[in-house]
């Protein structure tokens, strides 16, 4: 079964939508992802082939050096702050969206938490997820 996934910036300048299947989602308990999020980690959800998702509107990005030694792009709406995706330097091909920006946010279902090492005691996440204490693809 296909999902379509939409979604976008909170004044709707940036959108972004794909009938590709995800491959990936997570919660990520990263020091970068609490920060960016102002709380105790992020969540996202990645699809395989960046060119199958198409972006409407303008993007900025900021970069960060990833616990990996490669650097992760942050994408943001310029006119409302909002952070929408990631690109990564290691992984080209891939797409990743907050899981916060899509439009019907029912859709995501997280399967693992990464870099659980990093967790706030105060950010508990489900035992049902499998955790990895970095990345499992590091």
């Amino acid at each position: 079964m296909s999902t379509h996934y939409s979604g976008g910036c909170a004044c709707g300048a940036l959108r972004y939508e794909t009938g590709a299947e995800s491959v990936f989602s997570n919660h990520c308990q990263c020091t970068d992802c609490a920060r960016r999020s102002g709380t105790g980690h992020g969540s996202y959800l990645t699809f395989p082939d960046r060119d199958a998702v198409k972006v409407t509107g303008e993007a900025r990005t900021w970069t960060v050096r990833a616990d990996s030694g490669f650097d992760k792009h942050h994408a943001f709406c310029p006119a409302c702050g909002t952070p929408v995706y990631l690109t990564f330097e290691r992984m080209p091909g891939i797409f990743t969206v907050h899981a916060a920006s899509l439009d019907d946010p029912s859709v995501f279902v997280p399967t693992v938490i990464t870099y659980a090492r990093s967790a706030f005691a105060w950010d508990e996440m489900s035992p049902a997820l499998t955790a990895f204490e970095t990345s499992p693809n590091a």
